[in-house]
């Protein structure tokens, strides 16, 4: 027991036992830094997984619409290109203007041209992709029965001014 005493009277064996204390400390510090490390290099090996699956199946999608994308322009192009498409679409223009000019200025010369270049210009903004066809609106809302009424109260206006006079 004195040899023990002895010892633990020594200055160095006071150090010693801290040093060891304070390394002790420190290894467990690093265990648990190295297990924390591991769990944060998992997470992050899970994220960029799920991140390149994502951005897989994004470019996946990219593709498949860059591809439906052409086909459609391609088939545009084709349809553009029949020969009925360029008078279906001067019927389109002559009868938009028409209405226009129903119910602006009938008899005008000026008024009629004014009116078939703004139907050009709304037909070409349509076909841009700028603005929806009034035409899909027309079939689908039935506004050709009450255009067609407009126009036979404008004639039946006319044709009671000419007997009038």
């Amino acid at each position: 027991m004195e040899v023990f005493q002895t010892i633990l009277a020594q200055p160095f064996t006071w150090g010693l036992v801290i040093g060891l204390g304070l390394f002790l400390w420190a290894c467990l510090g690093h265990a648990r830094t190295h297990r924390e490390f591991k769990r944060y290099r998992q997470h992050l090996t899970d994220k960029l997984e799920l991140e390149s699956r994502a951005m897989e199946t994004n470019r996946k999608e990219l593709e498949s619409l860059r591809k439906e994308n052409e086909h459609l322009r391609v088939k545009v192009n084709q349809l553009k290109e029949k020969p009925g498409h360029t008078q279906q679409r001067d019927l389109e223009i002559m009868a938009r203007a028409e209405q226009q000019m129903m119910v602006a200025a009938p008899g005008f010369a000026g008024a009629w041209e004014q009116a078939k270049m703004r139907a050009r210009e709304e037909l070409e903004a349509e076909e841009s992709g700028k603005s929806l066809p009034r035409r899909l609106f027309r079939q689908l809302m039935g506004t050709t029965a009450r255009t067609e009424a407009t126009a036979e109260e404008a004639e039946a206006e006319a044709g009671a001014g000419k007997d009038g006079k």
